[in-house]
């Protein structure tokens, strides 16, 4: 056999940079590059066979300095996202407290299913000096490392002690890699020690290999039993997950909703399969819907769930399916999710599926009294909508101002990145997406400091798009650093940060829950109450971002805010827009639920009222059975 003799990182790198997916006929690279960090464990290993490989050319593989390492994390799953899960980064980190840093990000990666590899160094796999800095020693046995935390939140892990594991392991990483049902984080534990060390490789091990990602057919059988009950159906709505998106299926999708005339309602993933302004789009569904999408889910009879997971906010904890009768219809390529509510299953690619159900209903569609239904229900949303565009709030701006100033002053193709705190709400139901790619929210861990990296990894997916970064001050605090990667790595991306001194959802949340806003604002420390409520910190975020190499517009108003944009988008480096917005809002209306439970007992008059309406809002909650 034929064999080259390289470091266990040597040869993890020239394997790496060999590895492709493809999807109808389209290759691409499955890994192309690596982001890191370097320190004790990972630099005389992984960066040693990063820059021989820069160096000799024996690999293609660029290294990428990120400055946080949940950051690069962060940004390699926003890249995963845009390529439809058919490409990702690599992410390597030192022994210890870099590696665990990267723990918040397989969370979300994994949560969200997308995929990401993930390269934490680990301690010495001779134990010849222990215990060593950043060691963990646990009493319960010696082969455990801070690296087992990976082990809950990744779709699979291993801990490379032996040079020769790597070849398993290596492959065993591709395949989730590109599963379109496991995929998620992947964490191959990496010895110091082992990463240094030579072994005698067989060069089929470094071979072009290509990981074919399918598309699951349909049973016939099922989809006969999936149209027969849609048949039934008088009144039935579509749910459009971020399944829909990865698959491609938007053109389909539209296709379906025309034909049979069913109103297409989509969750945060599923944004943008079908246009906002498509006749049969009704918006956002659950918690934070819209009210057109809301009242036709509560008299749905027969709903098709299509590439969703079927979360809290979608089902708006199990509330928003009011029909006592209503059953589902899960297509999904995951059967976890094929099943949930007692469905009728059709585990397949959403593209595939649809086009089957289509094929199934030729001659079937809803009646005219419930288009109209729809038609009038989507008026009235639009009217919403305009309403919280046009507040003409004051003195500082309402969100729904800035978002609506936002949606006008943006093309189809830009891309509006977005996480945590009362954004997510807001623009579940005033966001106007066409393209499938244009909403990019991370809603499934919903992770404060997601944003700024995301937007990072979203840019490098494709440049071509304007990427626009829509992040609060508190996610901003959380997680800035990587505009920073974005000045280094010269990518043009838009920052708006919206000031509003404090945390606006959780603050209205805790307002709505009877615990008054406390601790959800950023204030100085009163001397007097003993609490944080004085007066209003004198930070000043536009001055860090400066700093932190960006070019920053100041914006006071709506008005000046639409000017910083035009200003913006002109930009060619990353720019933050800076705009104050009132954190008391006021929001789009609420048309769904959230359970949140609340105090029981309690001696505050607030709690006790917010339990009573909580108690009633939870007689509509239910099993679908």
């Amino acid at each position: 056999m034929n064999t080259v003799r390289l470091t266990t990182a040597q040869a993890l790198v020239r394997f790496l940079a060999n590895q492709y997916s493809e999807r109808d006929g389209q290759e691409q690279r499955l890994i192309p590059g690596v982001w890191g960090i370097f320190g004790h464990g990972n630099v005389a290993g992984i960066g040693q066979a990063l820059l021989q490989a820069a160096v000799t050319q024996e690999a293609d593989l660029p290294y990428y300095l990120a400055r946080n390492e949940q950051g690069m994390v962060h940004a390699s799953v926003a890249y995963a996202k845009m390529r439809d899960r058919l490409a990702t980064f690599a992410c390597t980190a030192s022994t210890g407290p870099g590696s665990t840093n990267m723990i918040t990000g397989a969370a979300l990666a994994t949560t969200n299913r997308l995929p990401v590899l993930l390269l934490p160094s680990d301690m010495f796999a001779t134990r010849a000096a222990d215990p060593v800095l950043q060691q963990l020693e646990d009493t319960r046995g010696g082969d455990v490392t801070v690296n087992d935390a990976f082990r809950a939140v990744s779709k699979y892990f291993d801990r490379i002690s032996r040079p020769e594991q790597l070849i398993p392991a290596a492959l065993a990483a591709m395949r989730v890699l590109t599963d379109p049902v496991e995929t998620g984080a992947v964490t191959l534990a990496l010895p110091q020690d082992v990463q240094a060390e030579a072994y005698d490789w067989p060069i089929d091990f470094f071979r072009r290999r290509v990981w074919h990602v399918g598309r699951p057919v349909p049973e016939p059988a099922a989809v006969e039993r999936a149209a027969r009950l849609l048949r039934t159906a008088r009144k039935p709505l579509i749910v459009a997950g971020g399944g829909t998106v990865y698959s491609g299926a938007e053109t389909a999708l539209r296709a379906f909703a025309e034909a049979t005339g069913i109103p297409v309602a989509d969750t945060h993933a599923g944004k943008g399969a079908v246009p906002w302004d498509h006749p049969y789009a009704v918006g956002g569904i659950g918690s934070t819907g819209s009210y057109a999408a809301n009242e036709l889910a509560r008299e749905a009879d027969v709903v098709l769930g299509i590439g969703t997971r079927y979360s809290d906010f979608t089902t708006a904890s199990h509330t928003v399916f009011g029909n006592p009768d209503v059953t589902f219809v899960n297509l999904n390529v995951a059967r976890l999710d094929a099943v949930k509510h007692s469905a009728e299953p059709l585990v397949a690619d959403a593209r595939l599926g649809i086009q089957a159900l289509a094929g199934a209903l030729t001659d079937w569609e809803v009646d005219q009294a419930y288009r109209d239904r729809t038609r009038q229900l989507i008026a009235r949303t639009r009217q919403i909508e305009e309403e919280c565009f046009h507040r003409g709030h004051g003195p500082l701006p309402a969100q729904t101002e800035i978002l609506g100033a936002l949606n006008d002053v943006l093309d189809d193709r830009a891309v509006v990145i977005n996480a945590a705190g009362s954004m997510p709400g807001d623009l579940q139901q005033l966001w106007r997406a066409r393209d499938p790619k244009a909403y990019h929210v991370e809603y499934a861990y919903s992770c404060m400091g997601y944003e700024v990296a995301a937007g990072v990894g979203a840019k490098m997916a494709d440049p071509s798009h304007e990427v626009v970064v829509l992040v609060g001050d508190g996610s901003y605090l959380m997680m800035a650093q990587e505009i920073v990667t974005m000045v280094s790595e010269g990518l043009k991306v838009i920052i708006v940060l919206v000031q509003n001194h404090g945390f606006a959802s959780i603050g209205a949340l805790s307002e709505s829950l009877g615990s008054q806003r406390f601790g959800t604002k950023y204030r100085y420390r009163d001397r007097d109450s003993g609490q944080l409520d004085g007066g209003i910190l004198p930070v000043d975020l536009a001055a860090n971002a400066s700093s932190l190499g960006a070019d920053v517009l100041h914006a006071a108003t709506v008005e000046e805010f639409r000017s910083a944009m035009e200003k913006a988008k002109a930009a060619t480096r990353t720019t933050v827009v800076h705009v104050e917005a009132d954190l008391y809002g006021p929001n789009p209306p609420g048309h769904g639920w959230w359970d949140v439970p609340v105090s029981e007992t309690s001696a505050l008059d607030s709690t006790r009222t917010a339990y009573e309406t909580y108690a009633a809002q939870k007689q509509s909650q239910r099993h679908y059975l």
